[in-house]
């Protein structure tokens, strides 16, 4: 044996040894992450720990939510003082960047829609904080960088030992003033962000740590502020988004050449991604102004909820009674896996989190059939390898190998299609394609790994060598005629 093949076979024995230990490991992690109350990490918010509390999150149609309607106002051109009314073409650019800022994560599943000439309404399901929804919707996210005036302003004396401030004729202004033009002028706007590159973190480096929104700059914004800041260590520049200041300006402590720039200051974590999604998204070409907001009623209920749930785990339960008349043993293993499955994906549901909504039930019980349409693919194999003479340990493996190319196949198809629709469709359409997207690759998981453990440990008890457990004739099994071929190739194959 060559030393690769012997590698290759150690490596393979070590899998299968500590496999089931993380079966179980991942099982339990899901068995809690399930319970009602429970604490763990949220994706979208991984900063905050492992001490998050977890919900189910139901959207619009099964819970309902919050309603907050914007109209969008003209704008005049201060050089020409031309007025620019919004058209139907502005108000789509408005839908997208906001469907953009509220559904990031994928996970939201707010509905945008437009109204009227010049007005659009934004629904968001169980909206725990409203006031978050609305600045981070009607901010029209006008971003600016204005230097203030060393004389008036003051500047920070860098050469001194510790830095000291050395006073200008007027104070700093802090967070939230209203700015005018009469602070400065603009050293570049927001249009110079390449939104592809802003982020929000907590910089653990500095003491204590503080929230951080990091960008690079385009080229004209990149030499603009290089050339500032080389000539102007030590000055005050401010931070400027829809007309009032971010945070309390920061000073130049040495020249910026790189286009990379962070801010940081009294932000938290909620204030420090709104920052980051508006200025990866852009600025709205038009400003809104604020009409109303309102609760929603579901639009289906909690009756129909019911009604949903209990289609569903009757659909459920006659495929698992299936599984277990026609494939018997193998069935009940099927049906354990299954098990698995349905806690594996809502505990995957909590910690992401995702909002579901009726789409997202149709998406999950159609990843379940899928599940059990991988099952039987390798079932019917499994039968035909021991109907062809061999034994029950390498007619299983036999089974498992031979479905895998069609299990594949059609696992990475679907996944395929989920992906253009979640990247591609609407808010609704995006909800029902991240669940599609969960269950398959789920599924993929248990029916290959889950259940093909189970019966590797099964096959090996004596009560599992019985012709009508896996639903053939006494003739046509072969594991209790020949033990000691059993057992190698078992070994062999295996």
């Amino acid at each position: 044996m060559s030393h690769a093949a012997g590698a290759a076979l150690l490596s393979s024995r070590l899998v299968r040894r500590f496999l089931p230990f993380l079966i179980l490991i991942l099982g339990a992690l899901a068995i809690y992450i399930d319970i009602p109350g429970s604490q763990f990490v949220v994706l979208s918010n991984v900063n905050g720990g492992f001490t998050q509390p977890l919900h189910t999150k139901l959207g619009l149609d099964l819970k309902g939510g919050y309603s907050v309607t914007y109209q969008a106002q003209p704008v005049t051109d201060p050089t020409t003082g031309v007025v620019s009314y919004p058209d139907s073409s502005a108000l789509q650019t408005i839908q997208g960047i906001i469907e953009n800022r509220v559904n990031s994560t994928g996970t939201l599943e707010a509905v945008v829609e437009t109204q009227g000439a010049d007005e659009v309404v934004v629904s968001v399901p169980g909206a725990a904080n409203p006031e978050t929804i609305r600045n981070l919707v009607g901010a029209s996210g006008s971003l600016t960088f204005i230097p203030l005036d060393r004389t008036t302003y003051g500047y920070m004396d860098t050469t001194a030992n510790p830095v000291s401030q050395v006073a200008g004729t007027l104070p700093v202004p802090v967070a939230g003033s209203q700015v005018t033009s009469a602070m400065g002028t603009p050293l570049f706007s927001g249009d110079q962000v390449d939104g592809s590159q802003v982020r929000a973190y907590l910089d653990t480096t500095k003491t204590p740590a503080l929230w951080t929104v990091s960008l690079t700059l385009k080229p004209t914004g990149s030499a603009a502020l290089s050339t500032w800041s080389t000539s102007n260590v030590g000055s005050f520049f401010m931070i400027v988004m829809d007309g009032k200041v971010v945070q309390t300006p920061p000073y130049i402590a040495e020249a910026i050449t790189g286009g990379q720039a962070q801010i940081s200051g009294n932000f938290t974590s909620d204030s420090a991604n709104q920052l980051a999604t508006v200025l990866k998204y852009g600025a709205l070409p038009f400003p809104l102004k604020f009409l109303t907001d309102k609760d929603v009623p579901a639009t289906l209920g909690q009756s129909f909820l019911n009604e949903t749930l209990l289609a569903g785990a009757i659909g459920i339960g006659l495929v698992l009674l299936f599984m277990l008349v026609y494939y018997r043993l193998p069935g009940a293993i099927a049906c354990l896996a299954l098990a698995y499955y349905a806690l594996t994906v809502y505990a995957m549901f909590r910690i992401i989190p995702v909002t579901l909504t009726l789409a997202g039930i149709a998406a999950f019980v159609l990843s379940v059939g899928m599940a059990v349409d991988a099952n039987i693919l390798i079932f019917e194999r499994t039968k035909e390898e021991l109907r062809a003479g061999k034994t029950l340990v390498s007619a299983i493996e036999a089974g498992f190998n031979r479905a895998w190319n069609s299990i594949f196949d059609s696992n990475v198809s679907s996944l395929i299609t989920a992906s253009i629709l979640y990247f591609l469709g609407s808010a609704t359409i995006k909800g029902f394609a991240l669940v599609l997207i969960i269950g398959v690759a789920t599924s993929l998981f248990t029916a290959i790994t889950v259940s093909r453990t189970l019966l590797r440990v099964i096959v090996k008890q004596s009560f599992a060598a019985r012709a009508w457990l896996y639903g053939v004739t006494d003739s046509e099994f072969q594991a209790r005629a020949l033990p000691g071929r059993y057992r190698r190739e078992a070994r062999g194959r295996v």
